[in-house]
């Protein structure tokens, strides 16, 4: 089959991607192709994963690429990710007018600098030992049932820990338009090993350390978000390749540091020092968002089971099955935010979230369910030490402004791989936003804050 094949109203874009040092394929990396156009934007085509044989396959809306007013083919040139981390771009050498008669497309993929392919480990590492998730029949699918456990904090008990698995592809989902209709579903990936499973040499969970993210609005800058585990307890059986505990989490916004540098924040942060009221300037001082179990609000613990979640469609570029170990997921509702009890400290919080949601897309919007298929390299062996390293930074993280120490996420897209993108109107409504709490509670004074 040609490189470049058309069926009907379709264009069919085939390739291969190999690694630029040793020529063999690279498996399980995202191929982007795009449209070059040198004097508007460039066009998204389409996006594929490769397959184990390193080799994707893109399709695309044949009038979605080249100009249909004097027939021109389109321009492709083609991104490869792996994650966040760029292997390869071709737009200095995109293929002009592609059709029937272009070559082969090979992409080389320079991994030299992808920690992320650092952190896959083979084969399970020697000493598991295995039986906990059979100590009691209570824990077995269907339906396994953890409440003969006590919840235990997520950081207490790492002494216990002897062996862990690694979530190098913690695989995300929100509605980014809550309607229950997956229109405008984002899919991304959280920077690879932010998320890992502890466990005994018996499989008992003790620890699990959770994600963090970040959005940014144009007035309040970029605000953090990490959804911080509080409690956990389960089991891990890596005999076949399960797991089952149950969680409790606390959603948390706070500013970073790069946006305490922003007018605005800073108009704010000395405002609300001199009134002597909390802001959320620091991690320690966030803004708390309640979760619960999908569908009920009274109960804060939710499972982390195995397989992919079936609450949507889960596309090829957010799937792992030629490298992971395994994979679990965890579906968890948005609640209110958790007040204080001062009107001016609360409204603002709530002022703070709604800005925060303009510029993510709904994440942390009230009922809005988020979903992670967290997919596991295979079992490694703990280094104690490291373990508690591993969490303290990631716990002190976007408070350092630090980046992923193994790598970046992915970029956020919708269903067909497209670009996640705000709404137009985000300057103006957070504008509004702003405007209307000032209103509120500045006592006639929002003139004087605003840059």
């Amino acid at each position: 089959m040609s490189a470049v094949t058309t069926q009907g109203s379709t264009t069919i874009v085939q390739g291969v991607v190999l690694d630029k040092a040793t020529q063999r394929p690279v498996i399980d990396v995202i191929v982007t192709a795009y449209d070059k156009d040198l004097f508007t934007k460039d066009e998204y085509l389409g996006i594929a994963p490769t397959d184990a044989q390193g080799r994707f396959e893109i399709r695309f809306d044949s009038s979605a690429a080249g100009d249909r007013f004097v027939g021109r083919r389109p321009d492709l040139y083609f991104t490869v990710l792996d994650g966040g981390t760029l292997l390869a771009n071709t737009r200095d050498n995109a293929i002009h007018n592609a059709d029937a008669s272009t070559p082969d497309i090979v992409l080389m993929a320079d991994l030299s600098n992808d920690k992320m392919r650092g952190l896959l480990n083979p084969t399970p590492a020697p000493g598991w030992v295995g039986g906990f998730a059979q100590s009691n029949p209570a824990f077995a699918y269907p339906s396994p049932d953890l409440s003969s456990l006590p919840i235990l904090g997520n950081r207490e008990n790492i002494p216990l820990l002897v062996r862990q698995q690694k979530v190098v592809w913690p695989e995300f989902s929100w509605n980014s338009v809550p309607d229950g209709q997956d229109k405008k579903r984002c899919y991304q990936m959280f920077a690879p090993d932010i998320s890992r499973l502890g466990y005994t040499a018996e499989g008992r969970v003790y620890s699990i350390i959770c994600p963090q993210q970040a959005a940014v609005a144009p007035q309040l800058g970029a605000m953090n978000v990490e959804v911080t585990v509080t409690g956990n307890r389960g089991w891990a059986d890596e005999a076949n390749r399960t797991l089952a505990a149950d969680m409790s989490v606390q959603g948390r916004i706070w500013f970073s540091p790069s946006a305490h540098e922003r007018p605005m924040v800073k108009r704010l942060l000395g405002h609300f020092g001199a009134s002597g009221l909390p802001f959320p300037s620091t991690k320690a001082n966030a803004i708390i968002v309640k979760t619960s179990l999908p569908g009920n609000p009274n109960q804060p613990l939710f499972p982390l089971i195995k397989g992919q979640t079936d609450r949507f469609p889960v596309p090829t570029f957010a799937q792992h099955n030629d490298l992971a170990f395994t994979v679990g997921h965890l579906d968890v509702e948005i609640g209110a935010v958790t007040k204080t009890g001062i009107a001016k400290v609360d409204d603002f919080n709530q002022a703070v979230l709604d800005i925060f949601n303009l510029a993510a897309g709904n994440m942390l919007k009230q009922f809005n369910v988020l979903s992670w298929n967290v997919w596991f390299t295979a079992p490694d062996l703990v280094d104690q030490a490291e373990w508690a390293a591993h969490a303290e930074y990631w716990r002190t993280s976007l408070d350092a402004d630090h980046g992923s120490p193994d790598g970046e996420g992915s970029p956020a897209r919708y269903l067909d791989g497209s670009p996640f993108k705000t709404v137009e109107t985000i300057e103006e409504e957070e504008e509004a936003i702003l405007k209307a709490w000032m209103r509120e509670h500045m006592a006639g004074h929002p003139g004087s804050f605003w840059p």
